[in-house]
């Protein structure tokens, strides 16, 4: 294993977990520039969906992602683990090694996005940003990536809560899941406990950054999330109020789910790998107290870690990072002031109207992002 990978004091669902947050990455690359939204056709979710989302924590779009796009990382996947492409933060992997030798390197990794290009353009993927615009606001940081080996044998994870490791002051976090393999119970799928995002958060008291949940009777120190053992696992009590629901997955589906719901995936007991790539992002506007759980400037004196995350759709008051790789986002195109249009008029007020006119966000037009926004993943 590398110096990356987590082993002290390691939990059962962390075995092999490698994180590359702070490996520094390869010079900037543009390879990724023509990934335009306009080359996608554009995506539009109903009512019903935006329904379902709201009601049960989770809703799953069907064949988001395009075929050749999923197999352009299945392909990658494969070349992972057999020694043939590697980046900064990998396992070393030795090409005389038995195959269960080099398959066993690897369970999951975090945040490639910073050192591979096809990382980033999954993570800004335009037909994922549009389903975010549409089901949590214009304004879209993109956080985290997470890349999901999950071979034969391998363990999964016990109930948490995303929120619970990504905070966002105000809690906007949401994952987008993306099947590049089928997903089955067999091979540990994702469960859900339905409607359980209405739950509040339950950290662990020594977090200071989290949220006012804390001060709420019946939240307690929970320092035992993402243990498959419920009978360990304090989120059990909570997530059995809650009806449980697998959601099975075919490649490019995508599983959009609440930061505060309740979910758990079982180990792989099938002979096939199951495959997923996940990203997390809130609300460009959120302040974000966390940077891949590493130190940054200005954290001590109460600055955001939004600096380090990428911006994905809309605008901000707050800084961002731009892509490394050149993937096409917001952070890399001109921003206009919006215009809000015709104030909405409210009764009960002087003449039955508090006002009217044109409303208009005041805000600096941006012709030069990258002087503006200097940091780079």
């Amino acid at each position: 294993m590398t110096s990356t990978t987590v082993l002290t004091n390691a939990k059962p669902w962390e075995h092999n977990l490698i994180s590359v947050g702070s490996v520094q990455p390869p010079p900037k690359s543009n390879d990724n520039a023509l990934f335009t939204r306009d080359k996608y056709e554009p995506v539009q979710l109903s009512v019903s969906d935006y329904r379902k989302l709201q009601r049960d924590g989770f809703v799953k779009v069907e064949a988001l992602i395009p075929p050749e796009h999923i197999q352009e990382m299945s392909v990658h996947m494969d070349r992972v683990i057999q020694g043939k492409e590697t980046a900064k933060g990998f396992p070393t992997i030795d090409l005389s090694m038995p195959e269960a030798e080099r398959v066993e390197r690897f369970s999951r990794i975090h945040n490639v996005h910073k050192v591979h290009p096809l990382h980033e353009r999954f993570l800004l993927h335009p037909r994922i940003l549009n389903v975010l615009e549409q089901v949590s606001g214009p304004d879209v940081l993109a956080l985290q990536s997470m890349a999901f080996f999950k071979q034969p044998g391998q363990p999964g994870q016990g109930y948490h809560q995303d929120s619970y490791y990504i905070p966002t002051l105000p809690n906007t976090l949401i994952a987008a899941w993306v099947a590049v393999s089928q997903a089955t119970e067999e091979n540990g799928c994702l469960w859900f406990r339905v409607g359980s995002q209405s739950e509040p958060l339950y950290p662990r008291t020594e977090d200071e950054f989290t949220h006012e949940s804390r001060l709420l009777e019946g939240v307690f120190d929970n320092h035992t999330a993402s243990n498959e053992d419920t009978t360990i696992n304090q989120l059990t009590a909570i997530a059995s109020q809650y009806p449980e629901l697998a959601c099975p997955a075919n490649p490019g589906d995508v599983i959009f789910f609440h930061g505060n719901i309740l979910h758990r995936s079982h180990a792989n007991r099938s002979t096939y790998p199951r495959r997923a790539f996940a990203g997390h992002y809130c609300d460009a506007r959120s302040f974000v107290p966390w940077n891949v759980g590493e130190k940054w400037d200005g954290m001590d004196g109460g600055e955001p870690g939004n600096k380090y995350h990428i911006l994905g759709r809309g605008d901000s008051h707050l800084p961002f990072a731009t892509p490394r790789f050149g993937t096409p986002c917001a952070a890399l195109e001109e921003r206009i002031p919006r215009v809000a249009g015709t104030q909405v008029l409210m009764p009960m007020a002087e003449n039955g109207q508090m006002g009217k006119g044109l409303v208009r966000v005041i805000r600096q037009q941006v012709t030069d992002v990258r002087s503006l926004v200097p940091n780079k993943l």
